[in-house]
């Protein structure tokens, strides 16, 4: 079985933070827009070196999203940035229809997803974020694992015309994938092979499929497990084709079972290949405060979930 090295947990925020760094260099279209929160979204780098491309709006999300939504009318690639719970539940009215409604070339650029935002508590750990967003017709989704690939996600969706929504987090993470890799949108990724089950996985809890591919393993399970980084467009066939050879399915997700990434996938079964499936995900609830480990463990969003849902899920083929 393929292994995957750990070279040092990062934040994947800080992912975005170098990504937008590079694009300050490659691209004077780049413009960034702020909402009080240039730290928490490492922008400091950009700030500093392209002062005249860089927009600190305040506490005033739904100004941010306006005024992205017109640069682009000149030409602009507008990066908003803030958490994701104010870059999307806040400001759903002016995404809809000044962004999405007018398919606008801006990018959303969301920290602090999901449960491991930590002590912050529910009122910031947006759990419905992904559902949201892929709603809105013409809206890309996007949930990278880790540093490395969440700054190739940033440098790619600066290419990608249309709106986008993408996806980071707060907690240092194990940071896994290539440093030097090509983010191709709309397409999943293959970590491990494997002929019982399939695992898949985005955002944070690819790691953790990886290691609960492991225990598996050592179990005699063959999990194969795919990184599906994009969640819209969602690559249809890598997900047919896995379970066509497997029989069943587990999707992992730091979202609400509503909404998000199993439910998506159970759609693409429904209508192609009806296939069971096991959810590792929220059951419908909010967060509450807490650290990011012990709240993934409460919530039942780690590795030890994702094997006891690969065991269930073998046994209903």
């Amino acid at each position: 079985m393929k292994t995957y090295t750990n070279t040092g947990n990062k934040d994947t925020r800080s992912g975005f933070g170098a990504g937008l760094t590079e694009l300050g260099k490659t691209n004077e279209n780049v413009v960034a827009l702020c909402a009080d929160l240039i730290g928490s979204l490492k922008m400091d780098d950009f700030k500093a070196n392209h002062p005249e491309r860089f927009f600190q709006v305040g506490i005033a999300e739904a100004n941010m999203i306006g005024l992205a939504a017109g640069m682009t009318i000149g030409g602009k690639i507008p990066f908003t940035g803030t958490f994701a719970n104010f870059s999307t539940g806040r400001v759903y009215d002016q995404i809809r229809q000044s962004v999405a409604y007018s398919d606008k070339n801006v990018k959303i650029c969301a920290s602090h997803a999901g449960l491991t935002l930590g002590e912050d508590g529910a009122t910031h750990q947006i759990l419905e974020d992904i559902g949201l967003m892929k709603m809105l017709p013409g809206m890309t989704v996007i949930n990278p694992c880790d540093y490395n690939q969440t700054k190739a996600a940033t440098i790619a969706i600066a290419k990608h015309h249309g709106p986008v929504y993408l996806r980071f987090g707060r907690p240092k993470v194990a940071n896994f994938t290539p440093e030097e890799q090509t983010f191709e949108i709309g397409k999943a990724l293959h970590l491990i092979d494997g002929t019982d089950v399939t695992i898949v996985a985005t955002g944070h809890l690819v790691w953790e499929a990886l290691e609960a591919a492991k225990v598996l393993n050592a179990e005699g399970i063959s999990a194969e497990v795919i990184n599906i980084h994009t969640i819209k467009p969602l690559d249809n066939e890598a997900i047919i084709k896995s379970v066509s050879k497997t029989g069943c399915i587990v999707t992992a997700e730091e979202h609400n079972f509503l909404g998000g990434l199993g439910e998506s996938v159970a759609r693409v079964l429904a209508t192609n290949k009806p296939t069971p499936q096991e959810f590792v995900a929220t059951n419908d609830t909010f967060g509450e405060s807490g650290t990011p480990e012990q709240l993934m463990e409460k919530y039942g969003l780690n590795s030890d979930a994702i094997v006891k849902a690969a065991q269930t899920v073998i046994k209903r083929k």
